[in-house]
């Protein structure tokens, strides 16, 4: 299911890059542009891989907006033929921080703009044993409106689920008529669906192939508590590749390309929504290794806490919640706290050999 998913790193990258493309075409001549088009590609590389972390956001417009949905750590080999994707949970702990891994952004934001890059690039290169040349963050709000101006995604829905407990915008601290007392009483509850059911919604997916437009597909990649198999980080990282896929297929539809103006206004609208440290002479380099990987191998390391049914080991486990980690849900490595060895390894494997396995211990 996992097969084929470049999209997940390319989509939203190649669409930011060709709308500069299209910007900047427009004020040179056939000449420069075969000048620019035509070179050799010069991205930062590490052993013949150019590495990027991928990193998704609410928004302003959502619960915590600098809080990371998405983390995706992807080596792209740089002759065209294998691009490596590894997704970190975003309850991942990390003891450096002494919070959760989606804190990582947020914090090194709110010391200095342009701090979150930096400190999440750092994080997650310790988490992979991985160099990290680039980085790239998008916020949801961005997505929302540059899916609707595509006209929409045609998405396959894997199996039908319900998530009762999908936030409602505009509604995180809404006390839900409760007095200051009763707040205090209820800030520990068990079930905030039952003890503040104002700042909920229902979301329900059919399964089968269904046509999105930039809502309901934001909905479907970022319902975190679905009934059911649905209900895990691993299956909502599978969501997010559907979708971002299906972006893709749509941006390199002839339908869009063709469309100069659609194209510059998609740009318009994701320029306002992205955060990278990618610079500008660098994006037509992008948009030509786009090309070179739309028919490369994908490897997916899956980092999570396993299978019992299906047998099949994971690295990951949910520890009991205590005062170590803040008495929140957190997921660490199978080796201990902090200790990244047999992940490293694991996705060192995925890079230079693939399909690798995890020996269950």
């Amino acid at each position: 299911m996992l097969k084929k998913i470049v999209a997940v790193l390319l989509g939203i990258i190649i669409l930011f890059f060709v709308g500069k493309a299209v910007v900047k075409i427009a004020k040179i001549s056939p000449f420069l542009f075969q000048l620019l088009f035509n070179r050799d590609i010069k991205l930062k590389t590490n052993d013949d891989h150019i590495n990027v972390l991928l990193l998704g956001i609410g928004g302003k417009n959502h619960e915590g907006p600098n809080l990371t949905d998405t983390v995706i750590f992807a080596s792209l080999s740089t002759k065209g033929d294998k691009v490596t994707l590894v997704s970190i949970p975003r309850d991942l702990w990390v003891s450096d921080l002494n919070a959760k891994i989606n804190t990582a952004y947020s914090t090194g934001e709110s010391k200095r703009q342009g701090g979150g890059l930096v400190l999440v690039k750092a994080v997650a290169s310790k988490i992979v044993n991985q160099p990290i040349d680039y980085v790239l963050r998008i916020d949801f709000d961005g997505f929302v409106k540059a899916v609707d101006l595509v006209g929409g995604l045609n998405v396959n829905v894997e199996r039908t689920f319900d998530d009762f407990e999908y936030p409602i915008d505009g509604k995180e601290e809404d006390p839900c008529g409760h007095s200051d007392e009763e707040l205090k009483e209820l800030a520990t509850s068990s079930s905030q669906l039952e003890a503040f059911p104002c700042r909920y919604s229902d979301t329900h997916f059919y399964k089968g192939e269904q046509k999105m437009d930039g809502k309901t597909a934001l909905q479907f990649v970022r319902s975190r508590h679905a009934q059911g198999v649905e209900g895990s980080d691993f299956a909502r990282s599978k969501r997010q590749e559907k979708v971002i896929k299906a972006f893709k297929d749509k941006i390199f539809s002839l339908q869009t390309l063709a469309n100069p103006a659609k194209v510059i206004s998609l740009y318009d609208i994701l320029k306002g929504s992205i955060d990278t440290d990618i610079k500008d002479d660098e994006f037509d380099d992008f948009i030509r290794l786009a090309s070179k990987m739309n028919k490369a191998q994908t490897e997916n390391a899956v980092l999570d806490t396993g299978d019992s049914e299906k047998k099949r080991p994971g690295l990951l486990i949910n520890p009991p919640t205590g005062e170590e980690y803040n008495f929140e849900w957190v997921l660490i490595p199978k080796a201990g706290n902090g200790n990244f060895s047999e992940i490293q390894k694991y996705i060192d494997c995925e890079i230079k050999i693939g399909s690798c396995s995890i020996t269950a211990k």
